[in-house]
């Protein structure tokens, strides 16, 4: 059977102008959102992660008792180049996978803090970067099943060294200036094993053309 679609005009930000592109419109054949019978808080580590346990009715009318779901802050990073065309990358310790991989410096939003305003001041505590012009570069979920929380990149261009690095007691992080070639070649070698930095450093690429 032929699913018929509609199409909607929306416009997407390039790194000339806006350009206007038409985007298929299937909502209309959504999957209804599940009903939620009962909500439990199992864990509270404020300000790091909530574990919360629902019990839901989906829409065929199955029922799940014990649906967990993660509450966590949102994520904020900013993918930085310098004035002279360089990508600011860290390389840090990560205990879930006991790796040490390329990212793109941020943390998590402080509360009443603006996500742009996060992302700048991670950016100059992880690194001493700072300045330049700064403007929303993709927004994404780390887990839609299972976590509430949005990571929001930042792409911040023309950034200059300003300071020297204010770390936490528990971080240690060391800050690396890749050229596009060096970044790509990164990329392609699996550098980055965090997906969402990842999808945000091939979105620039996608974008701006792979260097010759």
């Amino acid at each position: 059977m032929t699913t018929k679609c509609k199409f909607r005009l929306v416009f997407v930000a390039s790194f000339a102008d806006h350009n206007k592109i038409l985007v298929p419109d299937m909502t209309h054949n959504d999957p209804l959102p599940w009903q939620v019978i009962d909500r439990r808080y199992v864990l509270d580590r404020q300000p790091y992660m909530i574990l919360r346990e629902d019990t839901v009715l989906l829409p065929n009318g199955a029922r799940i008792e014990d649906y967990f779901v993660f509450e966590y802050p949102d994520w904020v990073n900013a993918l930085a180049i310098t004035v002279d065309n360089q990508f600011v990358l860290v390389r840090q310790y990560r205990h879930g996978n006991e790796g040490v991989h390329y990212e793109l410096p941020g943390g998590v939003a402080d509360p009443g803090e603006s996500h742009l305003l996060g992302a700048q001041r991670e950016l100059l505590e992880e690194t001493g970067y700072g300045g330049g012009e700064w403007r929303p570069w993709i927004q994404l979920s780390p887990n839609p099943a299972t976590h509430t929380n949005t990571c929001h990149i930042f792409l911040a261009t023309g950034v200059e060294k300003m300071d020297s690095q204010q770390l936490d007691a528990t971080e240690e992080i060391s800050v690396q200036l890749l050229s596009p070639e060096d970044t790509l070649n990164m990329l392609r070698a699996g550098g980055v094993a965090q997906a969402l930095h990842s999808a945000a450093l091939w979105r620039y690429f996608a974008e701006a053309g792979l260097p010759l």
